[in-house]
């Protein structure tokens, strides 16, 4: 006994299956972005942040919760929250005129000073004329304002650190952020996420 409607083609059942794998592909690509970005969410609830002063003109009173730092002060205050190293110096990006190379060095305030700074022949750390530049509010500024790059130095004298810095690149850089964040979380370590550039 013949069935009454035609089989359907089986190149055109091949092709629906990758259609609907490819669907499914997609949704788990998007799941993992939206836990990427609860995460993150998550994380700025749990960062501290500068009381915000009601009577700034910088800052009028908003109808519903901030999304984030809005005068200069918030930002440095939340980015020294986030980024804390040796308060005492800091690298600045530079590039090589001779090799187009990029690198970092401390800042210094007689870098490149004649009969004082001796670069590249004596390396800044065994240079005896050094005034490495400390960490403050404005240089932090700089940094958010675009006028300079400026690194840190997560290592303290006493050989402990306020951060760890990882980078996810592989195909399944989104499983492992959410399995970062949420191993953070479960032992009460906080988390800062950043997707950008992805």
């Amino acid at each position: 006994m013949r069935p009454n409607h035609p089989l359907p083609d089986r190149d055109a059942i091949r092709l629906q299956i990758e259609d609907e794998l490819a669907a499914l592909a997609d949704l788990d690509r998007r799941r993992q972005d939206g836990l990427i970005r609860i995460e993150g969410l998550r994380s700025q609830l749990s960062s501290p942040r500068p009381p915000a002063d009601a009577a700034s003109p910088e800052r009028p009173l908003a109808t519903g919760p901030p999304l984030g730092p809005g005068t200069a002060a918030e930002k440095v205050a939340l980015f020294r929250s986030l980024f804390r190293g040796r308060p005492d110096l800091f690298p600045t990006r530079f590039v090589s005129r001779k090799t187009g190379k990029a690198g970092y060095a401390p800042a210094c305030t007689n870098k490149f000073v004649r009969g004082v700074c001796e670069l590249p022949r004596v390396k800044c750390g065994a240079c005896p004329n050094q005034a490495f530049t400390h960490v403050t509010d404005e240089s932090i500024l700089h940094h958010l304002q675009g006028r300079h790059v400026m690194g840190l130095y997560p290592m303290l004298a006493d050989e402990t650190c306020w951060l760890l810095a990882a980078d996810f690149d592989d195909a399944a850089w989104r499983d492992d952020v959410t399995a970062f964040a949420q191993t953070c979380r479960a032992f009460d370590v906080p988390v800062a996420i950043d997707s950008h550039g992805q």
